[in-house]
């Protein structure tokens, strides 16, 4: 078994592991090593042909290829050590990674800091309570993408999509654009679960009819998808008899929702959060093992890349800052809380008398609404107060906020329509 010794090991080299080795180069690191199973950079963004990418970073519309791309370029001419095709397969609590690859067979890994970056996956049709046969031509909405845009292969002829995220949504345009018949797209919930600029641009631009508070109850065909049975559901999300439609297709296509990827995280005994199904983080992304820090998709499903690349460099930074000793193994921490209309706040805590006082935190509210305002209440004071001209579920939102003393911090979202 071939050991190696690195001041930062990042893994993953998709948007958040290629942004957070950049920024550790540009710190002054010297020894960053990333790890990527697959065999090019880029992660998901590979796939990823339409534009719209980068809007904040690069003030300019970008293809995923191209946003990878110039992040790619960062982390190559900074002097990052890359490993691709290498899979990771067990982290420990004193940070030490086995992986292994065809050229240099089992590697065991010191590292002083790790930095979590392996992104998320998609729920599959076992989790969704789909009841019938198992047969071809049920696909995620991300397998789609990738038979369409990288394997040039289209699997079907008319398709029905369950679940309104924005991977379903950009498919259901990719695939009309392709030629193929998209029948519907349908939601479970009573508001849709994507970006509305996705649901304009690729529904509503396109004729395609999204149906909400309705699901996918069956699914027909023993070989090959021949069709799916759909009902509107009640309050509770269970079917209403009598209102079952039969539609004939031969593709299911699901888009509902993503799942971080943490199976390493659980194998280092890293804390996680069960709102957000991603480790427990402080306002330096590091998680509840001391050294360990976590960035992107794999600590929340973000809706814009832009965030994504933001807290790789902020998971970075905490990183350099541990190995120069500046980050306590057992500090006290003081709780980050979701109040009124917020189903969750990253990061979770902040350290008490810590070398930091503000950080940008991450947010989602739980119920749309039309104008309110977002507000941080610390010790019966507000230290951010904002107006919020439109918040749904699906659209993050990034604040900064400075802190003083050591009170728990408050979000909430109130007042305005709904």
């Amino acid at each position: 078994m071939k050991e190696l010794h690195v001041d930062i090991a990042v893994i993953g080299g998709g948007p958040a592991g290629l942004a957070a080795a950049a920024e550790a180069k540009k710190l002054g690191i010297e020894n960053v090593l990333l790890l990527e199973r697959d065999r090019e950079l880029g992660g998901i963004l590979q796939q990823c042909i339409h534009d719209g990418f980068g809007i904040h970073r690069f003030q300019k519309r970008l293809s995923g290829n191209q946003y990878a791309q110039a992040f790619i370029d960062m982390a190559i001419e900074s002097g990052v050590n890359v490993k691709t095709d290498t899979m990771v397969l067990e982290l420990t609590p004193d940070r030490r990674i086995f992986a292994c690859n065809g050229l240099e067979g089992m590697l065991d890994i010191r590292c002083g800091a790790v930095i979590l970056a392996m992104g998320c996956r998609e729920r599959t049709a076992s989790q969704v309570l789909i009841y019938g046969d198992r047969p071809a031509g049920v696909l995620t909405a991300g397998t789609m993408q990738r038979y369409i845009n990288m394997e040039g292969y289209l699997p079907g002829e008319k398709a029905v999509i369950l679940g309104s995220g924005d991977i379903g949504l950009i498919m259901a345009r990719r695939m009309t654009l392709e030629g193929m018949e998209v029948e519907g797209v349908y939601e479970l919930m009573p508001s849709p679960g994507g970006l509305t600029r996705n649901i304009v641009q690729c529904l509503d631009d396109y004729g395609i009819p999204l149906q909400l508070s309705t699901t996918v109850t069956a699914v027909r065909g023993k070989r090959r998808v021949e069709g799916v049975t759909v009902a509107r559901v009640d309050e509770s999300r269970r079917p209403v008899p009598g209102t079952e439609r039969e539609i004939a297709c031969d593709l299911l296509v699901l888009a509902v929702g993503l799942i971080p990827e943490n199976e390493l995280s659980q194998k280092a005994c890293i804390e996680l959060d069960p709102a957000t199904k991603g480790p427990l983080l402080d306002d330096h992304f590091m998680t509840s093992v001391p050294g360990i820090f976590a960035a992107g998709n794999v600590a929340v499903v973000f809706d814009l890349v832009d965030y994504v690349s933001q807290s790789g460099e902020a998971a970075a930074r905490g990183a350099a800052l541990w190995l120069k000793g500046e980050l306590p193994e057992a500090p006290d921490f003081v709780p980050v809380e979701a109040g009124e209309n917020i189903s969750f706040v990253v990061p979770q805590r902040i350290r008490k008398n810590g070398n930091a006082n503000s950080a940008v935190f991450y947010m989602r509210v739980t119920s749309p609404q039309k104008t309110g305002r977002l507000r941080c209440e610390q010790q019966g004071r507000y230290i951010l107060d904002k107006p919020c001209r439109y918040a749904a579920p699906p659209e993050m939102l990034a604040v900064e906020a400075a802190w003083e003393g050591d009170g728990a911090l408050w979000f909430s979202m109130s007042g305005g329509e709904s």
